[in-house]
């Protein structure tokens, strides 16, 4: 009955008639009633696994946020980067909840812009998953000036690990043969991020 009432309201006003969670609900099927428990789409994000309903529908949830990331990502509004403290903030809220470690290249242009964010691999970072061909080859594709390495952490320790840095060296070295230079590498953790251009390593 709750989902026909949103329905008939969308045929009749639009979707900008709907409340947040009523958009959520119209396009998951979950009831409003179980998502009214979370203050807003964060806490959403970060618990829901302990929503009480099927796959299908905590699927869908994350697919909306996998949209909205991207809608982000490829805003006509570039985001200049300046610092690492940039770059922590624009993608620690989203990649400090990830349980699994993902190994991404931020694109940027001449104006050290942000042009695009690609997946690289996800799993532990090792030189098999994260090859410089991969890793360049979204360059070259996006004409990026210079790209920044990013990946996180799921245990919350944000300290370059020994392979960490045997990757960060190895890609490095291979921008300076290809033309495209590697500006940084942050690494997230929980709440806390660090630069291995900040530590000398780059």
């Amino acid at each position: 009955m709750e989902r026909t009432l949103i329905r008939e309201r969308v045929e009749k006003y639009g979707v900008y008639s709907l409340m947040d969670w009523e958009v959520v609900s119209l396009i998951t099927s979950i009831k409003v009633e179980v998502l009214n428990q979370f203050k807003n789409f964060d806490e959403l994000y970060n618990k829901i696994n302990l929503l009480e309903v099927t796959n299908l529908q905590r699927q869908k949830i994350r697919g909306l946020f996998e949209v909205a990331f991207r809608i982000n990502a490829k805003s006509d509004k570039r985001i200049k980067i300046t610092s690492p403290t940039d770059v922590a903030n624009l993608y620690m809220s989203e990649m400090k909840y990830l349980k699994k470690e993902e190994f991404r290249v931020v694109l940027l242009n001449t104006k050290n812009e942000v042009i695009d964010t690609k997946t690289i691999s996800i799993g532990t970072l090792n030189s098999s998953l994260v090859s410089p061909r991969e890793v360049f080859k979204e360059s070259i594709l996006e004409s990026s000036n210079s790209i920044i390495l990013l990946h996180n952490h799921p245990s919350g320790n944000s300290s370059p690990s020994k392979e960490d840095v045997s990757t960060t060296k190895r890609l490095v070295e291979a921008g300076e043969i290809i033309g495209i230079e590697v500006l940084d590498h942050i690494i997230i953790g929980d709440g806390q991020y660090i630069s291995l251009k900040e530590m000398n390593i780059i």
